[in-house]
């Protein structure tokens, strides 16, 4: 999954593709080095972001969902917990729901879910991107997250959404220390017990950056590192901004994995 991020402010790429035109562009040269997914999100959701109006978030998000549609055969994913922006998103092309919210924050947005058929990733957060870093403690951190998706599988299968069209994600970063995030990774496999398809959004985030030394944007190698470990320990999807260089790594590790480099 591409991140493709149309906003000024994003921890890692904040800016760069802001204007609609760049964002198109990136996101072909994404889908042309290997994506499955571009993942189109016009809210920063990084710790201590500001909300985005709902109208804001559309004029941002909607022209580079219709443009990508009309250029590409693969999927594009609508980041957002709005539902005023998911229905538009989804009238422009998308065709694929990814709520940070794991759809708590808009009552609407497990309908509209249900209702279009389209699969819905559910991501673990503790509080709120405005909070969710201030002071993050759990007693059983994988038991507690295991607890919370459980329970938003349960919501979205009681709204009428299918249990196969539900993707979970264990909130890299949101919510979580540094030792938590490396505590997530090393016991993903876990997450196999809800017995759906587990998305890891690891790139460039500041755990890397602590351990490296680097800033956002000298990430990379490190980032490869967490996408190895993660596919090793079941990750079916994993969320990059350097799509080329995680294609290549997860290339590798399902060779290792399958243990046949004719699988490839």
């Amino acid at each position: 999954m591409g991140v493709l991020n149309v906003t000024p402010d994003s921890f890692s790429d904040g800016g760069h593709y802001f204007n609609p035109d760049k964002a198109v562009e990136h996101g072909l040269e994404m889908a042309r080095d290997g994506a499955d997914i571009i993942d189109v999100g016009g809210e920063s959701t990084r710790p201590y972001s500001q909300d985005v109006s709902v109208t804001e978030e559309m004029d941002r998000v909607i022209p580079v969902i219709e443009s990508l549609n009309k250029e590409l055969s693969i999927p594009v994913s609508i980041d957002t917990y709005k539902s005023k922006v998911t229905r538009e998103a989804l009238k422009a092309g998308a065709s694929l729901i990814n709520d940070i919210s794991a759809l708590r924050f808009d009552p609407d947005m497990a309908s509209i879910a249900a209702e279009t058929g389209v699969p819905v990733i559910l991501m673990h957060m503790k509080g709120t991107p405005k909070n969710m870093q201030d002071n993050p403690t759990y007693d059983d951190l994988i038991s507690e997250i295991l607890h919370f998706l459980k329970d938003a599988i349960t919501r979205a299968v009681t709204a009428g959404i299918r249990k196969d069209l539900i993707i979970v994600d264990p909130g890299i970063g949101f919510g979580k220390t540094f030792d938590d995030n490396l505590k997530v990774i090393r016991e993903l496999s876990r997450l196999g017990s809800l017995q759906s398809p587990v998305l890891l959004g690891s790139s460039n985030k500041a755990f890397i950056g602590r351990i490296l030394n680097k800033e956002a944007h000298e990430r990379d190698t490190g980032t490869m590192a967490t996408i190895a470990a993660a596919i090793m320990n079941g990750a079916h999807i994993v969320r990059v901004h350097n799509v080329k260089k995680a294609v290549e790594t997860a290339m590798i590790v399902d060779a290792i994995k399958t243990g046949r480099v004719s699988s490839i």
